[in-house]
């Protein structure tokens, strides 16, 4: 038997804002992954991109040290989880420092010290944080499922050629309608 988790990941208003073409359906699909996550007492975990005053640790970082200073600290609004998706209290909210979920953050204590062993991923984008996080979690022994319709990129093809040709080497592939049905 195993114990899943729900992760909602790079789902901040700064980051929702920055891909172009996300249908108007997107941010609500997850969330009826987050909701029947709950009904079923499926552990829903929060993942953002955060860092100190400063950024202190994102100035080696190519990618984020090339971000406006401010961008993804405490005064950020862009750094705010989407309301669509806002966490419940008690729900955990994990802070990465890089583009993996796992890198910089305490995600696999907080799942291993809840007993998860699968994982199913949401975010944006598919190339970015869903692409390392699959890779890392695999090495980690997860058990993996990608809700491809729950994941987004600004390149649909790309987008379409991770979810099609390359995850479904190391996860199952599936829309989130699906996955709500399998937990029955």
């Amino acid at each position: 038997m195993t114990r899943p988790a729900l992760l909602v990941m790079d789902l901040q208003k700064a980051i929702v804002g920055r891909v172009p073409g996300l249908d108007a359906g997107f941010t609500p699909r997850i969330a009826r992954a987050v909701a029947a996550a709950r009904r079923a007492d499926v552990p829903v975990v929060h993942v953002v991109v955060g860092f100190r005053p400063g950024r202190p640790e994102a100035k080696s970082s190519p990618l984020f040290g090339a971000l406006p200073d401010g961008a993804f600290t405490g005064t950020d609004p862009g750094a705010e989880i989407h309301p669509d998706l806002a966490p419940l209290p008690g729900e955990a909210v994990v802070t990465k420092k890089r583009v993996s979920a796992f890198t910089g953050s305490d995600l696999d204590l907080v799942l291993r010290g809840s007993g998860v062993d699968h994982l199913v991923l949401t975010g944006l984008a598919t190339s970015g944080v869903v692409l390392s996080t699959l890779r890392q979690a695999a090495d980690l022994d997860f058990r993996l499922t990608v809700l491809a319709d729950g994941c987004a990129d600004r390149d649909p093809e790309v987008h379409r050629v991770l979810t099609e040709k390359v995850f479904p080497n190391q996860s199952e592939v599936t829309t989130v309608d699906a996955w709500i049905t399998g937990l029955g």
